[in-house]
Formats: C-alpha cells, structure tokens, sequence
C-alpha cells in the first residue's frame, strides 16, 4: 500500500511539473498567472523534500530559471524577452547606468564554502545590448551572494558584491569603449542620485576601480547588504521552486 502511495505521488509530481513548464510557455514564462499560480501551489503540496535548506544533494547545483525574469523596472519586448538598463541589475553600480540589456539566460549556482552550512547565492545574469548607439555585444553581470538555513523551508541571503565581464566571443575593444568609464557616476535624474547615495550609505557600497583592460572585468564590493529570506516551495532531483520577500516566484531547473 505504502508504496503505491509513493508512486502515485510521483506521477502526480511528474504531472505536475509537465504541465507546469507547459503553462509558463503558452503564459510567456510569466509565474504570476493564475493558471501558473495554481500548478505550484499544487505541486508545493506534493514537495518530497521536507526540510529543503538541510538537504545539500538537492540543493546544490547549478539552477537555470526558466520562468520570465520578471523584476522591477522591467520592460517585457515583442519577442518574450526582457530588457532592463544595467545599473537596474547591479545595484546602479556600473556605468552608464542608462544602457538598456536584454536578458538572455539566468543562472545561480548554489555551492558549498568554506563555513559550514553557508553556500554561494550568486545571481548570473546573461545579457546583450540593446542600444541603436552601440554593437550587438553580450556580456554577464553576476550579483555575488550568500546563503545558509534559516529555517528547515528559508535560506537567509546576503549579497556581496558583483561582477560586469564580456561574453567570451566579445570585441573586448568595443566592450572596453563602452564600459572603461565606468567610474564615472552618471544620473539621469536627482532620484537616481539620491537613490544611489543611500544605496551607497545602507549597504557599504565600494564603487568599481578602473576596467581591467585585458579582460574587460569589473567589479564592486558590498560591505554590509542586508539580509534577506528566501522560502523553497518545492525541491527535487530536477526542478526548484523559490519565493522571495517581495513574493517573487521564481522556478529553475538543474542544469
């Protein structure tokens, strides 16, 4: 009996998450559908992992989303994708803040550190720019992270710092003419100055030195992020669900 209970929970799941990567597909990867809405809610209730933060051979991994990036101040374009102006993906810490990128991929990779119980959080973003003024070039800004248990189902996250480098197919020249001035503040408006000043002031923000000329990296330090939470709603062999503090549901896939 008990492990016909087990199959049949299985199916139910295999079911479940067939028809979830179908519906994000025909609603253009959106997870606040209510049709989306419901097959996770259903699936949450089927999770096979009941304390998800404890349980590292699930949780570490390399994770694909596969729902829409749908963040603040994003703009969905007629093909499906996203666009966002980069200072918008990394705190307004790389210039021009203003450039307008569109998200190719996202990935995060969750691996074990050094203290125990504590893993990497990174956010990968993969983008190309979208600028009339500038070549088609792509790139990647990674938001460096930590995590670890807050709870059996709630990971406690912390950001510290982030990363703007070129794809590796990328004119390095063109890619150095963009961003080697990015140093300089720019502000398209006294709010996003002041924004930055008090992004600056709460989380002990270093601004970028100098691009690296040879290989177009560039990087910032965030001294004292605060810390944030993070609910897995459903963990298994292939497939993790999340919710963040502003309710953002993100689904990812292992890869």
């Amino acid at each position: 009996m008990a492990s016909n209970t087990l199959r049949n929970s299985e199916t139910s799941r295999n079911v479940l998450k067939d028809n979830l990567r179908a519906a994000l597909t025909t609603h253009d990867g959106d997870p606040r559908h209510p049709s989306v809405i419901e097959i996770i809610e259903n699936l949450a209730t089927l999770n096979p992992t009941p304390v998800p933060t404890q349980t590292s051979q699930l949780l570490d991994g390399n994770w694909q989303l596969i729902s829409a990036p749908i963040f603040p101040d994003g703009k969905r374009l007629a093909d499906g994708t996203y666009c966002y102006t980069l200072g918008r993906l990394a705190f307004n810490m790389f210039q021009p803040q203003d450039l307008t990128v569109v998200i190719q991929q996202v990935f995060q990779p969750v691996l074990p550190m050094e203290e125990p119980m504590q893993r990497t959080h990174d956010i990968v973003v993969d983008f190309v720019i979208a600028h009339p003024n500038n070549p088609s070039l792509r790139g990647t800004v990674r938001n460096l992270g930590i995590c670890k248990p807050a709870s059996d189902t709630v990971l406690q996250v912390q950001f510290t710092g982030g990363v703007l480098e070129p794809a590796a197919d990328t004119d390095l020249q063109q890619w150095n003419a963009i961003f080697e001035n990015s140093k300089a503040p720019t502000h398209s408006s006294i709010k996003d100055w002041v924004q930055s000043q008090l992004l600056k002031l709460m989380f002990g923000l270093v601004p970028p030195k100098e691009i690296n000329k040879e290989t177009g990296r560039i990087e910032f330090q965030m001294r004292r992020s605060p810390k944030g939470s993070l609910t897995i709603l459903y963990l298994d062999e292939e497939l993790r669900i999340t919710r963040g503090q502003r309710e953002t549901v993100l689904v990812c896939e292992r890869r």
